[in-house]
């Protein structure tokens, strides 16, 4: 898959999600290595979500793995601590932070149930 493949198949996905109700603030940048590699960002602040093609320099947590890999834990077939325990999910940044991104994926479900 290239950059542009991922990046538009993540934001389909997460902009399925209704995060309406989830407050405060999460920055994370995407780093994608190997086949499709490339740079972006997921916003979420006061029930707002943004999907963005760039660096996001003031991030709270930093992901780290392949397009297919992610693309996964956002289709929900990759649990993102599984990920990140068998080392195909690298975490720069705050975990705390990083479990939130769950919040998002589990919102898709919402959404697509209403």
């Amino acid at each position: 898959m290239t950059y542009h493949e991922i990046f538009n198949e993540v934001r389909t996905e997460l902009m399925k999600a209704d995060v309406s109700d989830v407050g405060g603030q999460l920055a994370l940048q995407v780093d994608i290595t190997g086949e499709g590699e490339g740079i972006f960002y997921i916003k979420l602040a006061d029930g707002i979500l943004e999907v963005e093609p760039y660096d996001y320099i003031d991030h709270d947590v930093r992901f780290i793995c392949s397009g297919k890999d992610f693309i996964n834990i956002v289709r929900q077939k990759l649990d993102p601590v599984f990920a990140f325990t068998i080392g195909r999910l690298k975490i720069d940044g705050s975990i705390e932070k990083a479990l939130e991104v769950q919040k998002i994926v589990n919102s898709q479900k919402k959404k697509i149930l209403s």
